[in-house]
């Protein structure tokens, strides 16, 4: 019995060390801000747990073939045994009581996460309009009129809430010391609320393959305190170029790029949301067309400058049509204004998609 015991304790020793070992990568557990904080505990309460329901199994397992091994003395073998409705009822209830344990700070963080930290719930949240595209990031600042790509900047100790979209492929925005992943799709804004406690610069990227440009769709959070990052804000504005649509289609086409500033943002000319369409007319525009990225004569065909007129305020997604609903533009030096009916179907598309994945998951069989 003495080797077993000794056996266990070297595999569950072996087990720890190779978690500690790729600790130095395992920022989400990390976290520099509150929303990150829950999700963190949430993280290590679980693992605990299921430690807890490992090393029980072990020593169950240690206990029966100790007790139950070929042996001389049959006293308390009963081979006609067969069944015993308290064991049954036991090992029934156990898993029951395993999920429900584990189901129950799940759902409560997920939910709570859904709406600005309680410890910030007063302040109003900065919002940022976080829209990706293959293979790049834009961080929109309505309020301060100032666009970004591939790097933002927020503020310490106040809510920001990011609203999530893409203009081709989706994508999943993380920011494993901030918070958890959120999907940017087209046709629709995705709210994700965020928040760091401490200054310093923190990684951020896409976590969904969307092709070969995957690897480099990174970009830096930059977190402030908040009169910094008001200096900040007012200084990009004043010495960035002006964000011109011409410029922003040309950002569209497919690519990785490095960070860029602009004063005003392209919420001025177009929602993506309500135009999903918008980024095939900044292809011909710039007359680019998609070949197969692992075709060796496949040509790039993009111009230097727009062969096609820019493209009006269009409406292509049907939704907004159907719930009488208008595309979000806000004019540079406006701020963002909250449109009610606006964000309740964004809110009920959503809530469509998550139903959806879990029929078709049902339906899979998985």
């Amino acid at each position: 019995m003495s080797k077993m015991l000794k056996s266990l304790l070297l595999t569950v020793s072996l087990v720890f060390v190779g978690l500690l070992s790729g600790c130095g990568d395992l920022t989400v557990l990390d976290p520099k801000g509150p929303v990150a904080q829950s999700q963190s505990d949430l993280i290590i309460y679980s693992i605990i747990f299921m430690l807890i329901i490992v090393l029980t199994i072990f020593v169950l397992f240690v206990i029966m073939i100790t007790k139950y091994r070929e042996r001389k003395d049959h006293s308390n073998y009963e081979p006609n045994m067969h069944g015993s409705t308290k064991l049954e009822i036991l090992w029934t209830l156990i898993p029951v009581a395993i999920v429900i344990a584990l189901a129950i700070p799940t759902v409560q963080t997920i939910y709570a996460n859904e709406k600005a930290p309680e410890v910030t719930s007063h302040k109003d949240p900065i919002i940022i309009y976080a829209t990706s595209a293959n293979w790049k990031w834009f961080f929109s600042y309505p309020d301060q009129s100032i666009e970004t790509v591939n790097y933002v900047h927020i503020p310490t100790d106040r809510p920001v809430l990011f609203k999530l979209t893409a203009v081709d492929s989706m994508t999943s925005f993380w920011v494993p010391q901030l918070g958890g992943q959120k999907y940017a799709m087209s046709g629709m804004t995705m709210d994700l609320y965020l928040q760091a406690d401490e200054t310093g610069t923190f990684k951020g990227r896409n976590s969904n393959f969307n092709g070969v440009g995957f690897a480099g769709q990174v970009f830096d959070v930059v977190a402030q305190k908040p009169a910094d990052f008001e200096k900040w804000a007012l200084k990009t504005k004043a010495d960035s170029p002006t964000l011109s649509q011409d410029r922003y289609d040309k950002l569209l086409l497919p690519g990785n790029v490095k960070p860029q500033s602009y004063a005003g943002t392209h919420m001025a000319f177009v929602d993506p949301a309500a135009d999903p369409e918008y980024v095939f007319y900044a292809y011909k525009r710039f007359g680019f067309e998609l070949t197969n990225p692992h075709d060796p004569n496949a040509k790039d065909t993009r111009t230097k400058e727009p062969i096609l007129p820019a493209r009006p305020v269009t409406i292509t997604n049907p939704r907004f049509e159907q719930m009488d609903m208008k595309p979000k533009i806000i004019p540079n030096g406006t701020g963002y204004k909250k449109d009610k009916h606006y964000d309740e179907e964004m809110e009920k598309m959503g809530k469509e998609i998550k139903t959806d994945e879990a029929t078709d998951h049902d339906q899979s069989g998985h």
